[in-house]
């Protein structure tokens, strides 16, 4: 196991690097700064003589490579820079709104355990029934609506006709958490009903439910010790991969909701190209990913005795 886990981490370690080296490609070539931006939005007009002073202060006068292994090596002795636009420290920044965009998404996770989960074994013993077609329905239905506008139609519905909420998040209290976190579950539950109702009903139709039904064990015990225990990997597998997808991806419903979390701080900083922040939010993402997908092997290898058995041959 050991071994295994050095093993995936080795590979992992080039990604990373390889994603850095992208992102701050991506940017370098992107046509603008965030000097320019920042005198832009000011409104103001400012001699090219200043501007370019600014930016040799910055470094955005350096070639490329010497822009990313500057920041590079900074980065690894555990400095992310400083914020073009604010002056503050990018590490800083960044971890003030990190529990916010925790909070939101463990939020969203529960919820969505907690209505896909139920629903999507309905489903699958309901197999082709009124229940089966409903939710099948409503799932495809969540599936076809993007984010932005299952925020739109809470804060529509929510928010303005009915008053009950705030359109516009006012901290982290627990009526500003409702509507981004029915936003992202939303979509979510319909997506992980489908695929709990597909692997419950798989092992549903498997030779050893057929025998134990033939010696006359309940439905209910074959659903719950055996069949929910086969399917609970995959199951776990896809939830823990939503972690690193919704921890890294809630940018877009940070920003409608004003919820001050590190999505709404990438935002607003790709806005103003502030290069440090999006790099430290690049780095994030890539990190959660890495870091969750390293997990899901792992729990892969260890509940799974096929997958140790094929490594071990290797």
């Amino acid at each position: 196991m050991l071994n295994y886990t050095l093993q995936r981490l080795l590979q992992l370690i080039p990604i990373l690097f390889g994603i850095t080296f992208l992102s701050f490609l991506l940017m370098y070539m992107a046509g603008s700064d965030a000097v320019t931006e920042m005198y832009t939005n000011r409104g103001v007009e400012v001699a090219q003589e200043i501007i370019d002073a600014k930016k040799a202060d910055l470094g955005l006068n350096l070639p490329f490579f010497r822009q990313y292994l500057s920041w590079l090596q900074a980065m690894l002795h555990g400095n992310m820079g400083t914020s073009y636009v604010t002056g503050e420290a990018v590490l800083e920044s960044f971890l003030r709104k990190l529990p916010a965009t925790i909070l939101l998404t463990t939020l969203s996770i529960l919820l969505t355990v907690v209505i896909s989960l139920p629903l999507g074994i309905l489903a699958a013993v309901r197999h082709n029934k009124a229940e089966d077609l409903v939710l099948r329905f409503f799932s495809f239905i969540g599936n076809a609506m993007p984010n932005f506008f299952v925020a739109m139609l809470l804060m529509q519905l929510l928010g303005i006709q009915l008053n009950l909420l705030p359109v516009i998040s006012g901290g982290t209290d627990w009526q500003s958490t409702i509507m981004p976190t029915m936003t992202l579950a939303i979509a979510m539950s319909a997506k992980y009903l489908r695929q709990v109702r597909s692997t419950v009903l798989e092992e549903l139709n498997k030779d050893y439910v057929l025998g134990a039904k033939a010696r006359g064990v309940s439905r209910k015990v074959i659903l719950w010790k055996n069949v929910m225990k086969s399917a609970m990997l995959t199951i776990m597998t896809l939830l823990t991969l939503s972690i690193g997808s919704l921890l890294g991806g809630t940018a877009i419903i940070e920003s409608i909701f004003m919820w001050d979390g590190v999505g709404k701080l990438a935002v607003d900083a790709i806005n103003m190209r502030d290069y440090p922040l999006i790099q430290a939010y690049v780095m994030w993402m890539a990190i959660i990913y890495v870091v969750v997908n390293l997990i899901a092997d792992l729990l892969y290898h260890h509940l799974d005795p096929r997958i140790r058995l094929g490594v071990s041959r290797k």
